[in-house]
């Protein structure tokens, strides 16, 4: 069984990001911003309200706290303050989701944060304290390879990008770099229905890259998200790949 997962909810105030409410109608998972690089209270509690009416699992999408940058931009930050922003981030979604019904399900890191712990044991291990602490059984989605998949106790799940292009080394290509993000259609349904049937994704230079992903991501922010991700869709179901939330 393979998860659609997308980021959503990253409006702030009168301004928003992409379709929320079609996404919701496509993926298996929302990974609902958490307020620190995007996203509000009162976008949080409609995220998750329609989140529950779909049917669809709902993950903390913690960050730096970084609005200006939404949240791309790397930071420093002290383990014990990552830490307890972190917690923070995941018990504000988590309250506003029981209010509505639901409740977070799982955990993935956004932007910078996301990156910087598939290759710093240090923050990766902040990232996971918080986890650890309020709830031990929530699922950290990451990459392949990620340096969280050392951390005990911590029960880490691996997802790929369809909409991303990949290092040689199993990481994803800077957004700086020209051709990091993938938009034609054809190439990301193809790309996914690889990720998902034999685990492999081409990296930049050709080579193969395995993934083992038991996700799929395609980002919300994505021009043409809507059509990106329901051509990913179709293509699994008519290759008869069996979909539903990984937690």
């Amino acid at each position: 069984m393979i998860d659609i997962n997308a980021d959503l909810g990253e409006g702030f105030g009168p301004w928003r990001l992409g379709d929320d409410l079609a996404l919701l109608s496509i993926v298996t998972s929302a990974n609902v911003a958490c307020g620190f690089h995007a996203g509000d209270p009162l976008i949080m509690r409609r995220t998750c309200a329609a989140a529950v009416r779909n049917d669809v699992a709902i993950g903390a999408q913690v960050s730096y706290r970084d609005l200006a940058g939404f949240g791309r931009r790397e930071m420093d930050v002290a383990p014990e303050e990552l830490t307890a922003e972190v917690l923070y981030q995941l018990a504000a979604l988590d309250g506003i989701a029981r209010t509505e019904g639901g409740r977070v399900r799982y955990v993935k890191p956004h932007g910078a944060l996301y990156n910087r712990i598939v290759r710093d044991p240090v923050q990766a291990a902040a990232v996971a304290a918080a986890v650890l602490a309020y709830d031990p059984a929530l699922p950290v989605l990451t990459l392949a390879g990620s340096v969280l998949h050392e951390v005990g106790g911590l029960t880490v799940v691996n997802e790929c990008f369809a909409d991303r292009a990949y290092t040689p080394e199993g990481t994803l290509v800077s957004r700086r770099e020209p051709g990091a993000v993938i938009e034609d259609v054809h190439a990301v349904a193809a790309r996914a229905l690889r990720m998902a049937v034999d685990g492999t994704v081409e990296a930049t230079d050709g080579s193969e890259v395995r993934v083992d992903a038991r996700s799929i991501c395609v980002h919300g922010d994505t021009p043409g998200a809507v059509e990106l991700a329901t051509a990913v869709r179709t293509t699994l179901e008519r290759a008869d790949v069996r979909l539903g939330p990984f937690a």
